[in-house]
């Protein structure tokens, strides 16, 4: 499906409007000149047959252009906008205003359309991370209104309810965590060893780096944090003049994994309360300053923010 205006040349709106008023004013200008002096030679009769045929084909020339540069444009504009982009882009939209309209159109389309998708997926991640917690405090309820239970089991079923209570609290932070990464912090600049210093980290390159403290501390907590919850002992950190890479000695990330850790609720450290959302959380407040973070090929888990 065709997803951009097919560049092709058209007068501009100006010149087409520009051509009609010139018309409107001057035809019948010309039409009396002609008019004064064929019809003592044609016929006045005649003469002003030929001027009134000349007028009609005048005319139709001039609806078929602004059919063709104006009314057909805005048309397919308003069947492509009620189609929410489900239609294919029309091979051109009349004149370059009219163009650069319809790709505009096409532009936010598709990015509603992006979001739409992503809002779908975020609804099920939801709904999926909150039934098991919802699970549990049901089950635990009904086994609480037992008058019978056991003290024993009556404390355990309240540590259940805790617990998935917690759960749901930790998921709810997480959930607000990555709606305000959305939003871009303040742009700065800071050394990258005044932010880790402290953090039990190796600085084998040290350079400024185009983040502000804020930010960048929140990015490597994060990485930080990620490496040794999964058994690294050593991270080691290299800022240059365009990259950030970050390293570890862990395990790594096995390859049926890769393609995921960046999703929103994916974890593999469930069962310890992880929430999945830190590294989606870095990647969205990477993004809203033009940078990108990437998983990258080594032993351990590596990773690469480009800016």
């Amino acid at each position: 499906m065709s997803r951009r205006v097919i560049a092709k040349w058209r007068p501009p709106l100006g010149l087409v409007l520009g051509g009609t008023l010139a018309a409107v004013f001057f035809l019948p200008l010309i039409g009396i000149g002609y008019f004064r002096v064929a019809g003592g030679v044609l016929g006045w009769a005649e003469t002003a047959w030929m001027i009134g045929w000349m007028a009609f084909a005048a005319a139709a020339i001039l609806g078929f252009l602004l059919w063709r540069l104006v009314l057909r444009p805005v048309r397919a504009i308003t069947d492509y906008a009620q189609a929410e982009g489900r239609a294919d882009v029309p091979v051109h939209f009349g004149t370059p205003e009219f163009s650069q309209l319809g790709q505009s159109v096409i532009a936010m389309t598709q990015t509603l359309q992006g979001r739409e998708a992503v809002l779908r997926s975020y609804a099920d991640h939801v709904t999926h991370e909150f039934k098991s917690p919802l699970t549990v405090v049901r089950g635990a309820a009904e086994l609480l209104d037992d008058p019978a239970l056991a003290p024993a089991d009556r404390a355990k079923m309240l540590g259940n309810i805790m617990a998935a209570v917690d759960r749901m609290q930790a998921l709810l932070d997480g959930q607000r965590a990555l709606a305000q990464a959305q939003d871009p912090m303040p742009r700065g600049t800071c050394r990258l060893s005044d932010v880790v210093a402290g953090r039990g980290v190796v600085i084998t390159q040290d350079a400024q780096v185009p983040f502000s403290e804020e930010l960048l501390a929140v990015v490597m907590t994060h990485l930080i944090g990620n490496a040794h919850a999964h058994g690294a002992t050593q991270v080691d950190i290299a800022a240059g003049a365009d990259q950030i890479r970050v390293s570890d000695n862990g395990p790594g990330i096995s390859q049926g994994n890769r393609s995921r850790i960046f999703d929103p609720f994916f974890t593999t450290r469930r069962d310890d309360g992880g929430t999945g959302m830190g590294l989606a959380i870095v990647r969205r407040m990477l993004e809203t300053q033009g940078a990108e973070i990437t998983l990258c090929a080594g032993p351990g888990a590596v990773f690469e923010i480009a800016y």
